[in-house]
């Protein structure tokens, strides 16, 4: 690859570090896209040992790319983000994929075509962390940055997804009970619903 062309690729990628989502981190700002997927492919690496089958490497690296796309249109919050939205950030992505030269072209096409069908375990083990990444930063961010909609929201996002398998139905359980004491512990501090 040529130098000049490595950079741009790295120009790109920055933009996700500059991309703000919806969330906030515990410290009272607004989290990047690229730290939610930095967190997201921790948690892959370190689910290797409930998932002894699965090609942990490829997860991680689908968490690492499962939001290029933003670097193109932005972060839409998913309760706001509409088939419209998906189908523009796809379109993006894909034309940006069509740009790289082999064997980057195919091996990312062929990479967001598994991801998209979620068919395969890895693609299933991405979606239900990435789903479940949210929810945990969620919680640890303070309860004041909730939006009305989202003391529901907490409570069924990412269900389906985390269904797949008893350890991230576990989890998803366990991120339920973290969501009930926020509440709980907010309503305490005069918080409304």
């Amino acid at each position: 690859m040529k130098i000049a062309d490595y950079l741009e690729l790295m120009h790109t990628f920055e933009k996700l570090k500059n991309e703000q989502r919806h969330s906030w981190t515990s410290s009272g700002r607004r989290e990047s896209v690229a730290e939610h997927s930095w967190r997201l492919a921790l948690m892959a690496y370190f689910m290797k040992d409930e998932f002894p089958g699965v090609d942990v490497t490829k997860v991680i690296f689908m968490c690492i790319c499962h939001d290029l796309g933003e670097a193109f249109i932005g972060d839409i919050p998913a309760f706001e983000k509409t088939g419209a939205d998906s189908n523009a950030e796809d379109a993006a992505l894909a034309a940006w994929i069509e740009s790289l030269n082999e064997p980057y072209r195919a091996e990312l096409s062929a990479l967001f075509r598994e991801m998209h069908a979620r068919v395969t375990p890895e693609a299933q083990l991405y979606k239900a962390l990435d789903k479940m990444e949210a929810l945990i930063q969620h919680n640890e961010a303070d309860i004041s940055t909730w939006l009305p909609l989202e003391y529901e929201l907490n409570f069924t996002y990412g269900m389906k997804e985390a269904a797949f398998s008893p350890y991230t139905k576990a989890l998803r359980d366990r991120i339920n009970e973290d969501t009930a004491a926020k509440i709980g512990a907010g309503k305490g501090e005069g918080q409304a619903e």
